[in-house]
């Protein structure tokens, strides 16, 4: 035991030597077997750090949003009575019936949003009462409502939100190819980006009238710029605040693992074998101007730095496994989802491991 504890601490050394961001993995929650206990979690995706310091995140499979308390490692429900439905609007937010949450956020006043991918919806928790209802989407797939009440406006399969500068929220609504804008102070709805068009997205189009195909997740950088995973289009994307033009940031455009160390123009992500659905599946920007990713058919975490160009992985091996700890490089992965950079560590959902795991 005390070789394997001198190895590790020398692996640990070495590691911060050569420049790496992080020297250990560790599991925070999730023993590996899917489930609904203290000691398990069933396909973790979306995180966020609450209010009150403690880490939220969705669990798809289980149709739940769950609570971790970082001090104190329990666990407590926040949403969800593990159906699969859309129903209990106006009730207990944990009586209701969930459709695979995919991410998860807070507003300003501390309420907390739920993009539910099947029931395509948007919901809130109203955090002081516990009231959960719906604030975009009838729960019915389709296009329609723009400039209209959100609540009586579709989307198709949305995935991923975030909160705008100017505090709207701004929506993946990947299955009709476009970012779509909830002005929360009006709960009107409009389409931001995209055009519902699969076609490529040029290299410095503007924001309106430019096609997305498929966006998945999206991450805010504090000066409005906004990065976007393109499912379908295997590239990641920067829209400048200033000029609202499209940039690409990362990926070829094919599917593969490769690029490590090199710029990230250049780069390959994972694709789902026999289709066109991409690896970067989670975003989170972390300090000194990175962006991590979830290269989610790669099995891997993957870091930009975003002054240089150079893309290289943090974590996993490229190969679907279940660890071993604590070597970052050597752990390897199963379908993460989303990562997030919080609290001076980076926070990773191992989806199908069923474990979320944290990187030091």
């Amino acid at each position: 035991m005390q070789r394997l504890t001198f190895l590790g601490a020398a692996w640990a050394f070495a590691a911060l030597a050569a420049g790496a961001p992080f020297s250990t993995v560790t599991t925070l929650a999730g023993n590996g077997t899917p489930g609904y206990s203290d000691a398990q979690v069933n396909n973790p995706y979306g995180m966020t750090i609450g209010p009150d310091g403690a880490l939220y995140f969705c669990e798809v499979d289980n149709h739940r949003i769950r609570r971790l308390d970082l001090r104190t490692h329990q666990l407590t429900l926040i949403a969800g009575n593990g159906q699969r439905g859309y129903r209990g609007d106006g009730g207990p937010a944990v009586d209701a019936s969930l459709n695979a949450p995919h991410e998860l956020l807070f507003d300003a006043k501390g309420d907390l949003y739920i993009a539910e991918r099947d029931n395509h919806v948007i919901r809130k928790v109203d955090m002081k009462t516990g009231v959960i209802s719906t604030v975009a989407g009838t729960g019915v797939a389709g296009f329609s409502g723009d400039g209209g009440p959100a609540t009586k406006a579709q989307l198709r399969q949305p995935h991923s939100i975030v909160l705008d500068r100017d505090g709207s929220l701004l929506i993946c609504d990947i299955g009709n190819h476009r970012i779509r804008r909830l002005h929360l102070d009006t709960g009107i709805i409009e389409t931001y980006a995209g055009t519902g068009e699969t076609k490529p997205t040029p290299d410095g189009a503007p924001v309106k009238g430019t096609p997305l195909t498929g966006p998945r997740t999206m991450a805010l950088a504090a000066n409005g710029d906004l990065y976007l995973a393109l499912r379908e289009g295997d590239v990641l994307y920067r829209l400048d605040a200033r000029t609202q033009t499209w940039h690409r940031l990362a990926g070829t455009g094919e599917v593969g693992y490769s690029g490590d160390n090199g710029q990230a123009l250049d780069a390959k992500f994972g694709g789902a074998p026999g289709t066109r659905l991409a690896g970067p599946k989670g975003l989170s920007l972390g300090p000194d101007n990175t962006l991590y990713v979830a290269d989610t058919e790669s099995h891997a975490i993957r870091r930009i730095d975003l002054t240089s160009g150079i893309i290289t992985t943090v974590l996993g091996t490229g190969a679907r496994g279940d660890g071993p700890e604590p070597n970052p490089l050597e752990c390897k992965l199963s379908r993460p989802h989303a990562v997030l950079f919080a609290n001076g560590v980076l926070y990773v959902a191992d989806s199908e491991a069923h474990r979320i795991r944290v990187l030091r």
